[in-house]
């Protein structure tokens, strides 16, 4: 008969979810603090209490997942794909920071993200995510009449 022991908890899960629960507080602090009330029922904020409560529901997750007993050892964290998809994350700030806008940030977050997961192909996941960035771009923007930040080429639409 094989005995389950107990072990330590995961700790970088439970991390994770004491950073999910904060920014969840952040979220619903800053959907408490919105002053725009719409006049016809909900207010904009209402989609930030929503996303605050799934942030919550992440990290309830992430709880049982880091203190649940289980035999199978955690695989090590691949720091290379982190970095990658750090840097992503920090190519597509930087974009619309410096204005140049969604499309652009957008493709080097596809484009590098995918490298993250493995892919070698930058030139064609650059071309593929410039598609996808103005089709998303075009389905806001045009569609869905919501606002994204612009740059000189979301200006030319």
């Amino acid at each position: 008969m094989t005995q389950k022991t107990l072990r330590i908890p995961n700790r970088p899960t439970a991390m994770i979810a004491v950073v999910l629960f904060a920014i969840a507080f952040i979220t619903y602090w800053d959907a408490s603090h919105m002053k725009v009330r719409a006049t016809y029922g909900m207010s904009a904020s209402a989609a930030s209490y929503f996303v605050a409560i799934l942030f919550v529901v992440l990290a309830i997750g992430h709880l049982i997942s880091a203190f649940k007993p289980s035999d199978i050892e955690v695989e090590s964290a691949d720091w290379m794909a982190v970095g990658w998809i750090g840097f992503a994350l920090a190519g597509l700030i930087g974009s619309i920071w410096l204005g140049g806008g969604f499309i652009p940030g957008s493709t080097l977050l596809f484009a590098l993200t995918a490298r993250a997961f493995g892919r070698k192909a930058l030139l064609v996941d650059l071309c593929l995510g410039a598609v996808i960035g103005v089709f998303v771009f075009l389905l806001f923007n045009k569609l869905l009449t919501l606002a994204l930040p612009q740059g000189p080429l979301e200006r030319l639409f």
